[in-house]
């Protein structure tokens, strides 16, 4: 399994797409990660990141990656939350739109749910900067290193790995040479 995820990710920053498009992806699948799923406030926002131009498969890797991690950051979350529901000039706000007909679908009452989308929306810009700037140096200046050094070479002359490799290139997943 942590093989799949390693090939997914070379594969992303590998890819022919904008390393903008890159970058947020993956700050989209943190942001949704920090949101309790299974609400209609994620479903929606899970929705509009298809349907933007970021990189899909980054965000659905990260997704999955930081969503086991998260559960660590709830007492924070909870804490954000509150302080964000409790803020006494926005409860008749809260109350006229927690009472439109699909508004409770989306939880945003809930102190985690409302303090995952405030710090979602809060680390999106720096993590997508962070993460261009990233894949950018990956791009620029390691992946050509990594790709010419001897380990890598001696790993790919290993018939099992060149095999794998010769598989994942015939489905489709990456491409012989590891480029």
């Amino acid at each position: 399994m942590i093989a799949k995820v390693i090939i997914k990710l070379i594969r992303i920053l590998n890819s022919n797409q904008k390393v903008g498009e890159v970058a947020g992806g993956i700050a989209c699948g943190i942001m949704l990660a920090l949101i309790p799923s299974m609400n209609l406030l994620w479903f929606t926002l899970l929705l509009v990141t298809y349907l933007i131009k970021v990189n899909f498969a980054a965000e659905l890797l990260f997704l999955a990656i930081f969503k086991p991690i998260v559960p660590l950051a709830d007492p924070a979350l909870h804490n954000l939350g509150t302080l964000v529901l409790a803020f006494g000039p926005l409860q008749g706000f809260y109350t006229l739109i927690y009472n439109l007909a699909v508004v409770p679908f989306t939880r945003f009452n809930n102190t985690i749910v409302m303090g995952g989308l405030i710090a979602g929306i809060l680390l999106w810009v720096p993590l997508f900067f962070l993460f261009k700037f990233l894949v950018t140096l990956y791009r620029e200046k390691i992946r050509d290193k990594i790709k010419d050094s001897k380990f890598v070479k001696w790993l790919t002359r290993l018939p099992i790995v060149s095999g794998l490799i010769k598989v994942f290139a015939r489905a489709g997943s990456i491409r012989p040479g590891l480029d």
